[in-house]
């Protein structure tokens, strides 16, 4: 799968997005319209489906009677893309910025402290040995 377009989504673009990668990277307007919140009517959901496609996130295959859409990037990459808008917007590109902010605006246990004290230990030991 190639990495995500840049042309930034919508709200209820995201939704559905997240609905095909929820359904197996792979559904139907109607298995999507019934994933979303407060769902639009089916020729709605087909809308934003073709709009999606023209923007390059999603593709279809014909499937007996109905298009089946599939994303064209993993959700791994969906994923960087999205954060890195968010850094980017919201946090001036710092990384860093973006990092304390979550740090301090949640709840985090112990357990999940020591989890990211060891994800950081292995990114300076993964990075001595570049």
């Amino acid at each position: 799968m190639a990495s995500p377009p840049n042309e930034k989504l919508t709200r209820r673009e995201r939704e559905i997005m997240d609905a095909i990668f929820a359904l197996g990277n792979r559904a139907s307007a109607e298995e999507v319209r019934e994933r979303l919140s407060d769902p639009p009517s089916y020729s709605a959901v087909r809308a934003m489906l073709v709009k999606l496609e023209a923007k390059g996130y999603v593709r279809h295959r014909e499937e007996g009677m109905r298009y089946v859409y599939s994303p064209t990037a993993t959700r791994a990459a969906a994923q960087r893309n999205a954060l890195h808008q968010l850094v980017h917007v919201f946090f001036g590109g710092s990384s860093s910025h973006t990092v304390t902010a979550l740090l301090k605006q949640e709840n985090w246990t112990d357990d999940e402290l020591d989890a990211l004290r060891a994800e950081m230990a292995q990114v300076r030991k993964d990075r001595r040995r570049s």
